[in-house]
């Protein structure tokens, strides 16, 4: 979250409304249950704005090598015919559960971002979902290298579904039959923001999903170093009207926003929320990779936060 002292200088931009439109998903997956899990997701969303699902695999030469053991070049090529195949198959037999679902498999081979970049630029893909396992390794915490790479890099929202989601906001997974046509509710959903530069956008894609599912609306900013409330009285005061400048002045909602202010650390201000309000969806402005090394504002937090929450993340790179 943005320290006190740039707050009085973040600039507002002009206010628009916004609708949501999602022509197009694309699903990543590994085939893993991590994968699985954030299917539901993915055909839902598809569902309920009448959008294309596109379903992608990426076959990773590192992979193909481990599994193999290290071969020549001749064997190599007959083993990535082999495990494309292997792939489409998946991929068909995920589809096949789709209920009628316009969608479209795809099974790429190299680096994966630049793979899933090709397929998000050549079908205009509006969202991407993901699945993350959230595991900790050697000091950090990991998400999955496929789920890194999106979330760094990809150009259009990332709908992401951590290990710990639970409850009402779980849609449920039937891996050996159709995936029931269950329906995406959002009665509650967290927008979280730092106020850097581009929070009028991603804000404005919180209020529309608000008003797209009838959802309470509360938008958070966290006060991570609050050190100079005593010289500053009216501080907490200027950033509750910072929150609320957020929401469009033509924002048809259905319930008043509500605006919190939180003292400690991001990640877990947000969490702790997110819980108390039993958030459906959390929204978050995320750092392209460039702008999370050059700046003091973490990624950390946004990454703490997907890896932990109990409900799917929204990020929406500024």
């Amino acid at each position: 979250m943005a320290p006190v002292e740039e707050i009085r200088n973040t600039v507002v931009e002009p206010k628009s409304a916004l609708t949501i439109a999602v022509k197009n998903v694309l699903f990543a997956t590994d085939f893993s249950a991590t994968s699985e899990a954030a299917l539901p997701y993915a055909t839902a969303i598809c569902r309920h704005f009448g959008g294309t699902l596109h379903t992608a695999h990426v076959l990773a030469d590192s992979s193909l090598l481990m599994m193999t053991g290290g071969v020549d070049y001749v064997s190599m090529g007959t083993i990535y015919d082999d495990a494309q195949a292997d792939a489409l198959n998946k991929l068909d037999q995920i589809s096949d559960r789709f209920e009628g679902l316009p969608h479209h498999n795809y099974v790429r081979h190299g680096q994966v971002w630049r793979a899933l970049a090709g397929i998000i630029e050549e079908n205009k893909i509006d969202l991407v979902v993901v699945g993350t396992h959230g595991r900790s390794g050697l000091g950090k915490l990991l998400l999955g290298s496929m789920a890194e790479d999106i979330l760094r890099h990809a150009p259009c929202p990332v709908l992401t579904v951590g290990p710990k989601v639970s409850g009402r906001a779980k849609l449920p997974t039937f891996p050996n039959r159709e995936v029931a046509p269950v329906e995406l509710e959002l009665q509650q959903i967290l927008f979280a923001t730092d106020f850097a530069q581009h929070s009028m956008r991603v804000a404005e894609e919180a209020v529309a999903l608000a008003a797209e599912f009838g959802a309470r609306l509360t938008l958070l900013h966290v006060l991570e170093d609050y050190s100079h409330l005593g010289r500053r009285p009216d501080l907490m005061e200027e950033c509750t009207g910072r929150l609320q400048s957020l929401v469009p002045n033509n924002a048809v909602l259905q319930y008043k926003p509500e605006a919190l202010l939180e003292f400690g650390f991001a990640p877990d201000c947000i969490l702790k929320v997110a819980a108390e309000h039993e958030a459906d969806m959390i929204v978050l402005g995320a750092r392209s990779s460039v702008q999370a090394r050059s700046t003091h504002l973490p990624w950390s937090t946004a990454h703490l936060v997907i890896a932990q929450a109990h409900c799917p993340v929204l990020t929406i790179r500024s």
